[in-house]
């Protein structure tokens, strides 16, 4: 009785993980807490104090305060998710065929190379015509820096966060074709790829060589150990730890460790298993991530205090030009990008999408938070800066969301309403080919019903509009009955359908349904 209450429960938390809208709003309220439990004045110093506990390691280097814990351990699994993700995706996925992903693969480097140029251009903006003096900007709480020192967070909104681009998708977004959330994903995937590499090669100061000794001779030992038909996981856990140490040790980011052993996880079935390994462990790990992780590591993120939070602060040069850089550069480049494939470049994007119909979740992609806000802390070593830059990914992304979700409402109408002509031409099609279809129905009495039950709701109330509605139509079971044959006639005329050769009906004729063959008694 325990293990089923127990299953049930972990199952629905599953199901809540596995949410996209769920978890995007869970970790939203999370940071928009840590904003206001770090400024609040009741409760400011508490939160300061629990996040700048520090818990160290014994016989090691690594001591962190709570907040770098969260940033550094916690998101350690939200990295190890994309890495086996990756993989995923790598094998049998989306990015399986380079070819059929070649279109949003360069949309994601696109959408991470004019971010970038967008933020400098507005510092460079800032320093030339600001108060601050020629090369020099300033900032929100009134200090006076060089230029330079502001444009080292030039990669802060080169990331989309693919969890909140996907939740505004589930939010705004239905009845849209799956090809567009297919392009979201693979294009959310391949920026993730991307903003690792970023952090690898940028962000990270490279110490002793026998670090990265130790760090490949882990790799190799996890992908020995996860490849055995019976993996022995405390032995896997240590080794996972393991690398996470080495990271740490050698100056690379220590959350890359879950990048790398995802990466070297099975993605085919092994041993007769019904599922990859690394599609299973990615939906194990999802809750944990989902409901842990991200919320956590986003209350720390953005629970900066600020001496005032004022209007001021948007036109700060590092607000101002990271909500640029998101808002308006990382749709730009995304939409540049599908424009010059497949008109230059000869790509094509999936069957029935044009370029302008990818707008509305180009917008989505400037939702930064995680990844964002992790290379915040990374490019600033100054606080203010890190905290001005991370409200500016908070500030940015918002927009991003309330713009794409607009734009997402409208397009889904806009299929849905197209999804509802294509559905009343099909039923003129058949009707005009004599098939059977469920449009109408003659009684037996001679009075006739317009069905439309096996129309979408969106046909029917697309019918309605165009037609009006009648006062002899009646609206129990979604049926309208008239009297008389020429009510089919009527309704062909309104649907544009006429039998073929031109030849109608008389109104008082019967239904053209032939009676069912009678066999004589005495045959």
């Amino acid at each position: 009785m325990a293990d089923a209450a127990t299953t049930g429960f972990w199952g629905r938390i599953r199901r809540i993980a596995a949410s996209d809208t769920v978890s995007g709003l869970v970790m939203l309220g999370f940071a928009l807490a840590g904003l206001l439990l770090a400024n609040i004045p009741v409760t400011s110093h508490v939160f300061e104090a629990v996040a700048e506990y520090h818990i160290g390691v014994p016989s090691t280097n690594i001591d962190l305060p709570i907040g770098h814990w969260a940033q550094d351990g916690l998101l350690t699994v939200f990295f190890l998710v994309v890495g086996l993700d990756l993989k995923q995706e790598l094998t049998t996925g989306s990015l399986a065929n380079p070819r059929a992903a070649a279109v949003p693969m360069a949309c994601a480097v696109g959408g991470m190379v004019v971010p970038p140029l967008l933020f400098l251009l507005v510092s460079t903006l800032f320093s030339y015509f600001g108060p601050g003096g020629v090369g020099m900007e300033v900032v929100a709480t009134g200090s006076i820096l060089p230029s330079a020192e502001i444009a080292q967070g030039w990669a802060v909104p080169m990331a989309t966060d693919i969890a909140f681009s996907l939740a505004v998708l589930a939010l705004f977004a239905k009845g849209l074709p799956g090809s567009i959330r297919a392009f979201l994903m693979t294009l959310a995937t391949v920026d993730d790829l991307l903003a690792v590499i970023v952090i690898a090669v940028f962000f990270s100061s490279l110490n002793a060589w026998y670090w990265f000794a130790g760090i490949i001779v882990c790799a190799a030992i996890w992908s020995v150990l996860v490849k055995r038909r019976h993996v022995p996981w405390p032995l896997v856990g240590l080794v996972g730890i393991l690398a996470w140490v080495m990271m740490f040790e050698a100056g690379v980011h220590p959350t890359l460790a879950g990048v790398l052993v995802g990466l070297l996880t099975p993605a085919r079935e092994m041993y007769g298993e019904t599922t990859p390994r690394a599609e299973r462990y990615k939906d194990k790990l999802q809750p944990f991530s989902a409901l842990l992780a991200l919320p956590v590591f986003a209350l720390f993120a953005t629970g900066v205090r600020f001496e005032a939070l004022s209007p001021r602060m948007l036109l700060s040069p590092v607000v101002l030009g990271i909500g640029v850089a998101l808002v308006v550069g990382k749709p730009a480049g995304i939409m540049a990008t599908a424009w010059i494939s497949t008109h230059l470049a000869g790509l094509r994007l999936a069957k029935g999408l044009r370029v302008r119909d990818l707008f509305p979740a180009a917008c989505a992609c400037g939702i930064g938070f995680t990844v964002s806000f992790l290379i915040a802390s990374l490019a600033y070593a100054d606080s203010e800066l890190s905290g001005e830059a991370r409200f500016g990914v908070l500030v940015g992304s918002l927009v991003s969301a309330a713009i794409s979700g607009v734009l997402l409402s409208r397009q889904a109408k806009r299929f849905r309403e197209r999804n509802a002509e294509r559905e009343l031409a099909e039923a003129a099609r058949k009707a005009a080919g004599d098939q059977d279809i469920d449009v109408e129905q003659v009684l037996a009495d001679g009075s006739v019903t317009i069905s439309m039950k096996d129309l979408s709701p969106e046909a029917v109330a697309r019918y309605k509009a165009r037609h009006g509605q009648g006062d002899d139509r009646s609206h129990d079971g979604g049926q309208t009955p008239k009297d008389g044959g020429g009510a089919v006639r009527r309704l062909r005329r309104r649907l544009g359908i006429f039998r073929r050769g031109g030849n109608r009906k008389h109104p008082g004729t019967k239904s053209r349904r032939k009676p069912p063959h009678r066999r004589h008694p005495g045959k």
